[in-house]
């Protein structure tokens, strides 16, 4: 259910509408209560104070009409806060129309009941105009509430002046902070709903990451296989076939790691990933090695998805020979040759973009770039830094924790 509706419901809503509304329903309810019951509070004392029944009759009718005008202009400003304009100008002219008259009645005959009519006046123009973000919308009822109190039927009192002053400072006060706390209530809850779209769109792009990182390493895999596949065959090896049954394999495995992140489950392991990126370079033709003794376990994850990502780019964008993974100095490479300059990205892509901005969460850097004849990718580990995604207890036991990882083929094994 919207405000709107809810606004219009009134009580009739309260159990269909959210905190938020219920909390906007109450300021308004409040605040029109409010003004209603001083109205006539004051036009009860006024009218108390006629001798004839016409007085007493005009007073009330005269409060009446004040109390709906009023009403009509707070539930104006009401609905434009926080904006500051456009102004409801027909229905402060309509409050105008009342407030200004009666005014000069009172300031002007100083007698019963007119004179009794201050404090009416002062509530009505307060009420009515304290909503209002112009200050000399919302301010101009404090000197009139000076004037139409200070006016007794004793002559001019500057202690009723002031007290008229304040009342209606106060009563503006009551306004502006009502519907300042109701602001704050309504933007606290944009705020939520919008971490809660941040964390839907953050979850999106964790699902697309491992979509790339799943699906361009097995595509990558089927493409090379696939290639080797079609030369074995128009020379007439024998060897073909159990090409084209590995590219087979290799789709059913992508397959099968598809649905598992469906499901929202799959486990990265660092030294599946090395013998899996070795054996694809391997059957490229390349010369690959990966050693990455004595790295933290908790870095294992991460790693896994640098050299998944790095693997993948060294088949798209580089004719490579040789590919080596190594660990010192808490630094992983990943280091090739064969660059070629066209091939190379002249940015990150969103592979690498996202792995980086992984690493800096977990305070590590990750930086990568041609030297001379070759392409290095490097991970700059923090040594003393915790995982965010592990909790103090699994990194004091994990922090010990060494991965002796190797992988060796080399081109035609």
């Amino acid at each position: 259910m919207s405000a709107t509706t809810a606004r219009r419901g009134g009580l009739l809503s309260w159990g269909l509408s959210s905190d938020v509304q219920r909390m906007e329903l109450y300021t308004r309810g409040s605040l029109r209560g409010l003004l209603a019951f001083l109205l006539l509070m004051g036009g009860l004392a006024a009218a108390s104070e006629a001798e004839r029944v016409l007085d007493f009759v005009l007073v009330g009718a005269l409060a009446l009409v004040l109390m709906v005008a009023g009403d009509r202009c707070l539930v104006a400003f009401m609905d434009l806060y926080p904006q500051a304009g456009p102004l409801p100008t027909a229905r402060l002219a309509a409050v105008a129309a009342v407030l200004v008259p009666l005014g000069i009645v009172v300031v002007v005959s100083r007698s019963d009941p007119w004179a009794e009519m201050g404090f009416l006046l002062t509530v009505g123009a307060a009420w009515a105009f304290g909503g209002s973000r112009n200050w000399w919308v919302s301010g101009a009822s404090v000197p009139y509430g000076a004037v139409v109190m200070g006016a007794t039927a004793d002559g001019w009192v500057w202690g009723w002046a002031l007290y008229g002053a304040g009342a209606s400072g106060f009563f503006v006060f009551t306004v502006h902070s009502s519907l300042w706390v109701l602001r704050i209530v309504h933007e606290l809850d944009a705020a939520r709903r919008t971490q809660a779209d941040l964390a839907v769109a953050e979850e999106r792009l964790r699902f697309s990451r491992d979509v790339h990182d799943v699906m361009g390493r097995h595509l990558s895999t089927i493409a090379v296989q696939a290639e080797l596949a079609a030369t074995l065959a128009e020379r007439g090896d024998a060897r073909a076939p159990e090409r084209i049954r590995e590219v087979r394999a290799t789709a059913h495995e992508a397959l099968r790691e598809a649905r598992s992140l469906a499901r929202g489950y799959r486990p990265l392991d660092l030294a599946q990933e090395l013998e899996g990126a070795v054996s694809l370079l391997a059957s490229a033709g390349i010369d690959a090695r990966a050693d990455l003794d004595g790295l933290d376990e908790r870095w294992a994850e991460p790693v896994a998805r640098v050299v998944r990502e790095g693997v993948t780019n060294v088949l798209r964008h580089s004719s490579a020979t040789c590919v080596r993974v190594t660990h010192s100095d808490a630094v992983v490479e990943i280091r090739n040759d064969g660059v070629d300059p066209g091939l190379v990205p002249a940015s990150d892509g969103s592979g690498l973009a996202t792995l980086r901005a992984d690493l800096e969460a977990r305070g590590a850097r990750l930086t990568h770039g041609a030297e001379g004849e070759e392409y290095v990718v490097r991970v700059h580990l923090a040594a003393d830094s915790t995982d965010p995604a592990t909790d103090s207890t699994d990194s004091a036991t994990s922090s010990t924790a060494k991965l002796p990882v190797h992988a060796h083929l080399q081109e035609g094994s």
